[in-house]
């Protein structure tokens, strides 16, 4: 007949076995939610037709950019400065960031 074990060993067990149901429930929980939308600051609205502009010409240089990439190394710095222009600066990371 096999040794009973210890009370604290059979605590530890218990504790261990609950540790791991919660975490199995917590998994199932989350992989059964849906996924979390869009972060409050980003807008998919329509952009102005300046940032839209804007936008249009940075991904022209960038599209320079890439097919120089094969002739020479380098990196690509944008150092235009926009005085007097609309902020676009939200609209061109939403755009970059994937949200097209």
């Amino acid at each position: 007949m096999p040794k009973p074990l210890p009370r604290i060993r059979r605590t530890w067990v218990a504790a261990w076995a609950v540790l791991c149901a919660a975490g199995t429930a917590a998994t199932a929980a989350l992989n059964a939610s849906p996924a979390p939308g869009p972060s409050p600051g980003t807008s998919h609205e329509p952009v102005s037709a300046e940032c839209a502009a804007y936008i249009a010409a940075v991904e022209r240089e960038l599209a320079k950019a890439a097919e120089r990439a094969g002739e020479e190394g380098g990196v690509l710095a944008f150092t235009r400065v926009r005085t007097g222009a609309e902020d676009c600066d939200d609209e061109l990371r939403d755009h970059l960031d994937g949200y097209r």
